[in-house]
């Protein structure tokens, strides 16, 4: 090189550093300047988080549900029948069971009936009437003692036994009324009442109008009284 191209060797030791570092920053430059590969954040979304739920439709009320519907009474809750039950038993007056209760369920809410009466009169499966008089161990006709016994061949209140004669429904007092089966003290002034409204009774089918008086009462109070 010194006779060619007239260098000193100094010079061209200095021109071969650098070269040697020109070429270094080179591959410096390209190594750090090369595309990398970056992982991007995953793409996936979070999970929603679930929302709050109601009951459901068939889940059972809370506690507080429960208790705010125990103050409503519920529909078709059951009605019931007002008797009076006197005579021999522990607890006489009168008392309010469900209606379709018995003779039997009466007894036992006045207290039983007392020991030693007799109560071969009293029926005691027949289904109770609003308003009646149970009278237990009464003597035989006692006004009242309707509603015990059966009548003939009707498994109805009718007293002791059958009636002397028709019950005149323009002239009985509220006690003969009562003797007619299941017609207590309640439905005997509503005949009353409705006798002094009307100006009395015509016929016998008009005890149809009167409050308190089914086809089925009526079908046993018909053959029992008269105009």
């Amino acid at each position: 090189m010194q006779l060619r191209c007239g260098i000193e060797p100094r010079t061209l030791a200095a021109l071969t550093v650098l070269l040697v570092l020109a070429a270094g920053l080179a591959v410096h430059h390209y190594w750090t300047g090369r595309p990398e590969t970056v992982r991007s954040p995953s793409a996936e979304p979070a999970a929603p988080s679930a929302p709050e739920q109601g009951p459901s439709p068939g889940a059972p009320a809370g506690p507080a549900a429960a208790h705010g519907a125990g103050r409503t009474a519920p529909r078709g809750a059951a009605r019931t029948v007002v008797v009076d039950v006197t005579g021999k038993v522990g607890d006489p007056g009168v008392h309010r069971l469900p209606t379709g209760s018995r003779v039997e369920d009466a007894l036992r809410a006045a207290g039983g009936v007392r020991p030693g009466t007799d109560t071969g009169a009293l029926n005691r499966a027949r289904v109770l009437v609003d308003g009646e008089q149970i009278v237990v161990g009464g003597p035989p006709g006692a006004p009242g003692a309707g509603g015990t016994a059966g009548s003939p061949g009707a498994g109805v209140p009718s007293g002791t036994g059958p009636a002397a004669g028709p019950v005149s429904l323009n002239s009985a007092t509220s006690e003969q009324l009562e003797t007619l089966p299941g017609v207590g003290p309640v439905l005997a002034q509503h005949i009353i009442d409705y006798r002094t409204q009307q100006g009395g009774f015509t016929s016998v089918d008009q005890l149809r109008e009167v409050n308190g008086i089914g086809d089925r009462r009526f079908a046993d109070i018909q053959p029992l009284v008269q105009p």
